[in-house]
């Protein structure tokens, strides 16, 4: 059974239909990563499966739970790390993961955890302080801390330099090594291509194309059946 289940979903904004009947699902143990163009719908469809919205119409199910409304139980199985983080400004990295590492029952070590990602170079410093980057490793550790069984990852590697993308790609990896469903959104070709067990190609709100990296590909690189799906301008 899927752990994640987008099913003929539709979600609309006055006369803009950011989601148009989309399906796809995510499964344990697997790296799944969402692409398409601004506008696509991958947002909207990822914070719908969060439970930040409801679909106008379809059904959205993470552990074969509706997320809208879901009980605190079921979150505390699920991992979000959020474009724009999401996080208090003025904390500082480990008293923020400490206090979150105690809201579950088996967390994660918060110092090894933040060895991993580097962390601990910039622990003193408060978020509103960090560049982006150092935001971005923040995010995902306070996401993956808990030991979710679904993980939904925003751009995870955006501006990260390139040692720090690999720290992440590599913690990425272990997190569905471990039996996690991962959910990534990215504009990154190769990290698509180096991370995702399946890939989900999203354009004005429909999925046009869902696979493995060789099935989505048919032959041609990555970026060239991208861009023949979606348009180089397409999504807005």
């Amino acid at each position: 059974m899927a752990a994640v289940e987008v099913r003929e979903v539709r979600r609309a904004f006055g006369p803009v239909e950011a989601v148009a009947g989309a399906s796809w699902q995510a499964h344990a143990g697997q790296i799944t990563a969402l692409l398409g163009p601004n506008g696509a719908g991958k947002t909207t469809t990822i914070e719908c499966l969060e439970g930040l919205q409801r679909p106008d119409s379809g059904t959205v199910w993470v552990l074969d739970t509706d997320p809208w409304g879901a009980g605190a139980e079921h979150r505390a199985r699920v991992g979000v790390m959020l474009q724009d983080g999401g996080l208090p400004n003025t904390a500082t990295p480990l008293p923020l993961l400490s206090h979150l590492a105690s809201l579950y029952a088996d967390p994660l070590p918060v110092l090894g955890l933040a060895a991993r990602l580097g962390i601990v170079d910039f622990a003193r410093t408060p978020l509103r302080r960090m560049s982006g980057g150092q935001k971005q490793r923040v995010a995902l550790a306070a996401a993956i801390i808990g030991r979710p069984e679904v993980l939904f990852l925003d751009e995870p590697t955006a501006g990260l330099d390139p040692h720090a993308r690999l720290d992440v790609w590599d913690l990425v990896r272990s997190e569905a090594a471990r039996g996690v469903a991962v959910v990534l959104t990215t504009h990154s070709f190769e990290e698509a291509e180096r991370l995702a067990d399946r890939i989900v190609i999203m354009a004005h709100g429909a999925v046009v194309a869902d696979g493995s990296l060789a099935e989505v590909s048919a032959g041609r690189s990555l970026e060239e059946r991208y861009f023949a799906l979606t348009g180089r301008g397409g999504g807005g």
